[in-house]
């Protein structure tokens, strides 16, 4: 059921806009660039997703899992990437 059926006496609806809306500064797309840094989605496979409960879930594994990696090959996140050369003895 919908608007129209549930309340006889509601207005019909209008594709006009209302007079108070002014676009006509509006600029098209001024924040696009900014929303697509800011937003990062990601979507599960259902699989992977059926084993966490919610979001908090899933980063706080993503999190250990980052520093399971970091620990395993020795790289910071402010390492430059090069692995260590082996000390050199002086003889």
């Amino acid at each position: 059921m919908n608007d129209e059926t549930m309340n006889p006496k509601s207005k019909p609806k209008s594709d006009e806009m209302r007079s108070e809306y002014d676009f006509s500064q509006g600029v098209r797309g001024k924040y696009f660039q900014r929303y697509l840094q800011s937003s990062n989605v990601v979507v599960l496979e259902p699989d992977v997703a059926s084993a966490f409960p919610n979001a908090e879930a899933v980063n706080d594994a993503l999190r250990g899992l980052m520093r399971v990696a970091q620990r395993a090959t020795g790289l910071s996140r402010r390492s430059s990437g090069r692995a260590k050369s082996p000390a050199r003895r002086s003889t």
